[in-house]
């Protein structure tokens, strides 16, 4: 097996500046590309001025080399997951009552059945300019939003092929990678891979252009989604590490995550979730930024910046990429 991951290695080149590795895996009709990030040390967590409280302390990771996807998962990759296996998505299933009323403080009322219909939360923009303390306006349920109607009802996703996919739940992005063969990467294994990587010129990702959420001027280009070679990748080959969409990671999320035992090597964060801003709502961790920051409020494509989102919710910003363990890329080659 060794003898085989050499050759496709060799077959499928390398950068001679950093000896980036990269491997097409077929997935159904169409392939991912998976880069290898070899193995090391870092120091996880920032203590940058505009690192949040659950960016710290800064602690030595130590990680396994593992592969990761170059790109986040497209939207042509995830039709034909869709295609094979006839998933419905959370955002294509309307919620129970059951399902809602776990997710508020005792007491809350009930909503209407009119809202139980399946849908997702899309963006609105918003007279005012946000900061940091800012109520969150510029969220609105969507009737019959989801990954092929990312942005309501009436939108679409034709030409969109290549345009990361969208509106898709932690369990969505869990369900594609298991069917793939693959996992969702750990936060450790995510922001290592980003550091790794390099820092991204500002100017070389998709972020909001403009006063958020008011206007976006769209001078890079894009007012949402951009197609994810669009811009360059960072040292070790990997696109869109910052900006574009937030990506799904496997992790629970806690604002003390950083403190706990057990994080020098290969970390695989909390065993349960916790957000003192909302105690009833389990929550995982998103990592990278979207189209809809900038320094002004959530200047989330920094590196070390942390999200965190029930996994059941779908956003019109927020999609995943994968990646294999060394075992895992074996058994996938066998059967190629």
């Amino acid at each position: 097996m060794m003898k085989k991951i050499i050759l496709i290695l060799c077959l499928a080149g390398c950068s001679s500046k950093m000896d980036i590795k990269r491997i097409p895996i077929s997935v159904g009709e169409t392939e991912i590309i998976m880069i290898w990030i070899p193995g090391g040390s870092f120091q996880m967590g920032s203590k940058d001025p505009m690192a949040r409280a659950d960016e710290q302390p800064i602690h030595s990771v130590k990680m396994d080399g593992f592969w990761m996807s170059e790109t986040p998962v497209t939207n042509e990759q995830f039709a034909t997951f869709i295609n094979q296996t006839n998933y419905k998505t959370t955002a294509e299933v309307a919620p129970s009552l059951e399902e809602i009323m776990s997710q508020v403080p005792p007491g809350t009322p009930p909503p209407p059945k009119e809202m139980l219909v399946p849908g997702s939360l899309t963006f609105i923009n918003h007279s005012a300019p946000a900061n940091a303390n800012s109520p969150v306006r510029w969220w609105t349920w969507s009737l019959n939003s989801n990954w092929r109607h990312p942005y309501g009802e009436t939108s679409s996703i034709n030409g969109l092929g290549d345009h990361p996919v969208v509106q898709t739940s932690w369990y969505d992005a869990l369900a594609f990678s298991e069917w793939a063969g693959m996992s969702l990467p750990t936060e450790a294994q995510w922001e290592y891979a980003a550091k790794k990587g390099g820092v991204t010129n500002r100017r070389e990702m998709n972020i909001w252009q403009g006063v958020f959420p008011v206007s976006n001027s769209g001078s890079d280009g894009y007012e949402k989604t951009n197609p994810v070679y669009a811009y360059k990748p960072n040292k070790i080959g990997l696109y869109d590490m910052a900006g574009n969409v937030w990506e799904w990671v496997a992790d629970w999320y806690r604002p003390n995550t950083y403190a706990m035992k057990s994080r020098e090597k290969n970390p695989t964060g909390p065993f349960s979730s916790y957000d003192p801003l909302e105690p009833s709502v389990q929550k995982r961790v998103t990592r990278g930024g979207s189209f809809l920051c900038n320094d002004q409020y959530c200047s989330g494509y920094r590196p070390t910046a942390r999200m965190r989102t029930s996994p059941d919710t779908s956003l019109e910003n927020t999609g995943f990429r994968c990646v294999m363990s060394y075992s895992q890329m074996e058994k996938i080659l066998i059967t190629q």
